[in-house]
């Protein structure tokens, strides 16, 4: 009886996918996906700055609500089965299958602009990481594509050679992308730090339930329905004044 009151108080058991996070793995994702590491993601708003123009987005809520819809439907949602997908491949070591999703992903984006942001993060994102984090998930990776690689797939293959568990490692990427999606908005509409907080927070079930879908996701699951956000990206492309590349 005493022990199994015991095992009552203990904390349940992990889920099989959903390993625990070591700290070194913790200390990578937090240096990876923090705003200092060189990637320039400070430069891009994923349309958002054409959205403000338009008056799509005037303040905190109506900015939760087109993020709402980017990670439900848009460029967050296919970024995560994106994700799932390379780092899976990478850790069944399945070349081919890492080629396949490399090349889709680059294609999947709607925009020039869109390709511009998530391609040169991308790079830039691999040249920093092989440098200073070097792993043989990446040296091999560089052997078998030399084209475009999009940001997400090339943080993917970073944490699976470095041994940080997807579920942990998905959910701190799409945590980040919001993150400065957010920041873009509080530059442009703009908003007070304590707002752009409030957004951050209102956004975690969406990340959540995102980052649970796509780790159950195909590539039969690809698609979108966030057609305004698209429509931001192409008119960004000849907007007259621009603080942002996209």
């Amino acid at each position: 009886m005493a022990g199994e009151k015991r095992r009552a108080h203990q904390a349940p058991a992990a889920l099989p996918t959903d390993p625990p996070l070591s700290p070194a793995a913790l200390y990578r994702l937090a240096t990876w996906l923090s705003p200092a590491f060189p990637v320039g993601a400070f430069a891009y708003s994923s349309g958002i700055e054409w959205a403000v123009e338009s008056g799509d987005i005037r303040d905190a809520a109506t900015l939760r609500d087109w993020l709402r819809v980017l990670l439900a439907e848009g460029a967050g949602a296919s970024d995560a089965i994106f994700f799932a997908l390379a780092y899976r491949a990478v850790t069944a070591a399945d070349d081919s299958a890492l080629k396949e999703v490399v090349e889709l992903a680059a294609a999947f984006v709607p925009t020039r602009e869109r390709h511009l942001e998530t391609t040169t993060q991308g790079q830039a994102f691999l040249a920093a990481t092989r440098a200073a984090w070097p792993c043989a998930a990446l040296d091999r990776f560089a052997t078998i594509w030399s084209g475009p690689v999009a940001y997400p797939v090339a943080v993917a293959v970073a944490c699976a050679g470095h041994d940080v568990p997807l579920p942990a490692a998905l959910h701190a990427f799409l945590a980040a992308l919001s993150a400065n999606w957010v920041s873009a908005g509080v530059r442009i509409i703009p908003l007070g730090q304590t707002d752009s907080q409030h957004v951050i927070h209102a956004l975690e079930p969406d990340v959540q339930a995102t980052a649970r879908r796509a780790l159950n996701a195909t590539v039969d699951d690809l698609g979108g329905a966030a057609f305004r956000a698209d429509l931001a990206s192409v008119h960004h492309e000849t907007q007259y004044t621009r603080l942002f590349r996209s």
